[in-house]
């Protein structure tokens, strides 16, 4: 089989194992919302429950048992610094908006992303109480419960619908046009991913982000022709040593230009 062929089947089998996967993890993280939980607080105020663990423990399970070459990177598992020579490696958060999941609130998700040379070429995000599966591939578009997704269109900022730490958002307010703030989302990535599906036209993400809150919803905005990156315009690159990002931009491609090009001319300070 050439190359190209393997590399196509594997490609195929890794999106059916995720799909698969995801879908299972998601399951199990609703099976066990609003219940009892043990929970506690790791690093400085960072949540962590037991059902983030199980949900990571399913994940890690399946997920490496089935390729045992990649490497891993997630929120509850101790980091393995082998993941830096992996051409591929998976990049998980069980439970992205832990605060929203043990608060009994609905926003949030299972998020995974397949990374391959610092880029991510397969992604899932799931949402099981809304039942919304996010899925992309990298050239082969996104979506939402197998039907396309797209970021919306057009670079201008009247009424335009936009989340994230509000004085981001307020930094664009010195323009003429006016801008609705929408509710915090508790999940970064279901954020990013409301983009991707048009029902927000631009998202932020303060600093302090990490790879798995951000390496499959990025996939997606980008596959629902849209952009996210840094504030600065520069691609993220994901699975380095440093898993931790500045702040970040995600909308339609137009859109996201003008925000990219507005902070350039009004940096932060």
């Amino acid at each position: 089989m050439a190359d190209a062929d393997t590399d196509a089947w594997s490609r195929a089998r890794d999106a059916a194992l995720l799909t698969r996967t995801v879908h299972e993890a998601g399951r199990l993280a609703q099976s066990m919302f609003r219940t009892e939980l043990k929970n506690w607080v790791k690093g400085a105020s960072s949540p962590v429950s037991e059902a983030d663990i199980a949900v990571n423990d399913l994940l890690e399970q399946q997920l490496r048992s089935a390729t045992p070459d990649y490497g891993w990177l997630s929120e509850e598992s101790a980091d393995d610094p082998a993941r830096l020579g992996k051409r591929l490696t998976w990049i998980v958060d069980p439970i992205d908006g832990t605060r929203a999941y043990l608060a009994g609130r609905e926003d949030w998700c299972v998020s995974v992303a397949l990374v391959e040379n610092a880029l991510p070429v397969l992604a899932a995000v799931y949402a099981p109480v809304s039942d919304e599966f996010f899925f992309a591939a990298r050239g082969q578009g996104a979506t939402r419960n197998d039907m396309p997704v797209h970021a919306t269109e057009g670079s201008d900022f009247i009424f335009p619908r936009m989340a994230g730490p509000k004085p981001l958002v307020q930094r664009l307010n010195d323009t003429a046009d006016e801008i609705s703030v929408f509710p915090r989302i508790g999940s970064l990535a279901l954020r990013l991913c409301r983009v991707a599906q048009g029902s927000l036209d631009a998202a932020f993400a303060g600093g302090q982000s990490r790879d798995w809150d951000l390496a499959a919803a990025n996939l997606i905005v980008q596959e629902a022709d849209g952009r996210m990156t840094a504030l600065s315009g520069d691609a993220i690159q994901y699975n380095r040593r440093e898993v931790t990002h500045g702040v970040l931009v995600a909308a339609g491609r137009d859109r996201h230009a003008r925000i990219v090009e507005h902070f350039r001319n009004r940096p932060l300070p």
